[in-house]
């Protein structure tokens, strides 16, 4: 799965912006990097939202462990891979239909949050269950939602794009050499809300998030530490 999202929609860690910037530092544009995903996936479908946001996926050896889903509602958009062990009692928490799997659960905790505040977006991720990468993006305010579980057990990368989008994929190598260095792992445990003023621990929201940026010698830009913890949130 990918989503790229303009700077209108989001701005990404200085520390990746910094790294991104560094030499030799190849990067190619937004829509060459959705070219790339499409070319590279059979059966690719690509949702382009407005002029800031597009959004691509493909069930091209698609995992029945890890399997990729999206799905569209009321303007919320959202790519989701992996299983929520627990997708039954969060079906009855929110109220939801048998029927509903992962992406349209997540979709439906993202509404309630947004629409019956103060539910605060660490709400709604800690109580996931399971092994998950999402990406929600809400057109109507024009805000972007990404998660990943607390193991990391989906992974999920993230970096810049030659014309300053934001892009985030699951596989690592459709972004390498496409963002330069300022390519990263997205830290487990770990949501990136624009309403909330961007990337936070779901355990420990208020506990500051550090980059620390990489060598000059290494492909990455940044690995991430929660304040407090000897362990970094995300790793190479």
């Amino acid at each position: 799965m990918l989503g790229v999202f303009s700077s209108a929609v989001v701005s990404p860690p200085d520390e990746l912006v910094a790294a991104g910037s560094r030499t030799p530092s190849p990067k190619i544009t937004s829509t060459a990097i959705v070219n790339r995903f499409i070319d590279g996936h059979p059966s690719a479908v690509s949702v382009q939202i407005g002029d800031h946001v597009q959004l691509a996926y493909s069930h091209h050896n698609d995992s029945p462990f890890q399997p990729r889903s999206f799905a569209a509602k009321d303007e919320i958009f959202c790519l989701f891979e992996g299983v929520l062990d627990n997708l039954g009692s969060l079906r009855q928490q929110y109220g939801l239909a048998k029927s509903t799997n992962e992406v349209m659960l997540v979709i439906e905790a993202y509404k309630a949050l947004r629409d019956r505040a103060p539910y605060p977006p660490n709400h709604v991720v800690g109580h996931l269950n399971g092994k998950f990468a999402f990406v929600v993006f809400d057109k109507t305010t024009s805000t972007l939602f990404v998660a990943s579980d607390q193991y990391g057990k989906v992974p999920l990368y993230w970096g810049i794009t030659a014309d300053g989008f934001v892009a985030f994929a699951d596989d690592v190598e459709i972004l390498k050499g496409a963002v330069g260095k300022s390519l990263a792992t997205f830290p487990q445990g770990c949501y990136y809300n624009t309403a909330v003023g961007g990337l936070r621990c779901y355990e420990n929201p208020k506990n500051k998030i550090t980059a620390i940026p990489a060598t000059d010698e290494e492909i990455w830009g940044a690995t991430f530490k929660v304040e407090g913890s000897t362990v970094f949130a995300g790793t190479k």
